[in-house]
């Protein structure tokens, strides 16, 4: 990206990333470098008919010679249906803006493939403490508020920790701390950042940077089986008007990650919830979320598939292409069948009970055991029955 804007050109692309790391700041710094209009669209408000308009000025800045293409920003495009989002392909296509759409949600499920295939993806980070710091020692030097006070910040982890790596929050913070020690000189530790921001961040909380603490309360007291703070945090997000789509994606997450094979029906019912909102919307979805998710509270809770793929993946890493045993490898030409693929493979249907001992890992990691059933009901049936086929193999 920065070769391309050297270069004196820019391509359509997607900022991707959680609030307050800068992605509308990004798209205009782009702009004012390049010295292409800006146009601006906020995806929660604006429809078809502001998109095309945009589209339209775009193009007569490009008529009277403006340069490059005209910069159309659309903030949360995410929150654009299918109509909206489709309204853009000919003028991203045809060059007439150079499209750059911002969203906190993974544009491969929220942005069309065709308008995603137009577009490079960039994914931007939380703020680490290094850029902490230099936003408040711009803010100090820049901010009138902040420049008539001699601030000293003796501590760092509790700003870090509220800011989540979120500017904006970060900033909101100093100036609650300000407000609330009313001095000049101002010494900032740990404590004060406690007793000062915790009780009242959630006021400064106008723009929804709230967004990843609600929805993680929400998560965790699914898998804590509370279905009063459940539905509590569920009304919080939809007061705020959430994304309900949002919403139910996460708890077809809860639902494998948090339940699994406790209770295989969640998933099932979580995937349906997803559809249903998707079809029916605000105000009337509430009610779909609120059933789905007082069921994930209240099913018996496992996260061994979770931990059973955590586990493979790091054994992956650890032990990379380890070579697939001969008698699981496909033989479909006679040369390979004379380099015995295939050879003793005993095919279980041909068993009893459609079951035969038999080495199915990599010789390298002979008997691992990456998953261990959880304890509910339907997984010790299943550690009885895989007990009884591999006897003390595994260990089950």
């Amino acid at each position: 990206m920065r070769k391309a804007i050297e270069g004196g050109t820019m391509y359509s692309c997607i900022f991707w990333g959680p609030p307050g790391v800068g992605k509308t700041t990004l798209a205009q710094i782009i702009s004012h470098t390049l010295h292409t209009p800006f146009f601006q669209l906020s995806a929660i408000n604006a429809g078809v008919k502001d998109v095309r308009e945009a589209i339209e000025k775009a193009k007569k800045t490009k008529f009277l010679g403006s340069g490059g293409s005209a910069i159309l920003f659309i903030d949360e495009i995410h929150r654009f249906n299918k109509s909206q989002q489709d309204a853009l392909l000919g003028a991203v296509e045809q060059g007439v803006i150079t499209l750059i759409g911002a969203t906190t949600e993974n544009p491969s499920f929220e942005v069309n493939a065709a308008l995603l295939s137009r577009c490079e993806v960039f994914v931007l980070q939380p703020l680490q403490l290094d850029d902490l710091k230099q936003l408040v020692k711009q803010a100090c030097s820049k901010d009138s508020l902040l420049q008539s006070k001699e601030i000293h910040i003796k501590a760092w982890d509790a700003l870090v920790k509220i800011s989540g790596g979120d500017g904006r929050k970060l900033l909101n913070a100093l100036e609650i701390i300000i407000h609330f020690d009313g001095g000049q000189r101002i010494t900032i530790d740990n404590s004060l950042v406690e007793e000062a921001v915790q009780q009242r961040l959630a006021h400064f909380d106008k723009n929804g940077e709230q967004h990843y603490d609600i929805i993680s309360a929400f998560i965790k007291s699914i898998r804590g089986s509370d279905p009063n703070a459940t539905v509590y945090y569920l009304a919080r997000m939809i007061a705020g008007g959430e994304d309900p789509k949002f919403i139910a994606r996460r708890l077809i997450i809860a639902a494998s990650e948090d339940i699994g094979n406790a209770n295989p029906n969640a998933l099932l019912l979580a995937n349906q919830c997803f559809s249903a909102v998707a079809n029916v919307g605000y105000p009337e979805c509430r009610i779909i979320l609120s059933q789905t998710a007082i069921y994930l509270a209240t099913s018996p809770k496992s996260n061994s598939a979770y931990l059973a793929i955590n586990q493979a993946q790091s054994l992956v890493e650890k032990t990379g292409d380890l070579p697939i045993p001969l008698s699981l490898r496909n033989a479909p030409t006679q040369l390979m069948k004379d380099l015995n693929y295939g050879k003793g493979y005993p095919y279980a249907h041909d068993y009893p009970n459609n079951f035969a001992t038999h080495e199915f890992l990599p010789e390298k990691i002979a008997n691992q055991v990456l998953y261990t059933p959880g304890e509910n009901a339907l997984e010790n049936k299943s550690r009885d029955r895989l007990r009884a086929l591999w006897k003390d193999k595994y260990g089950y």
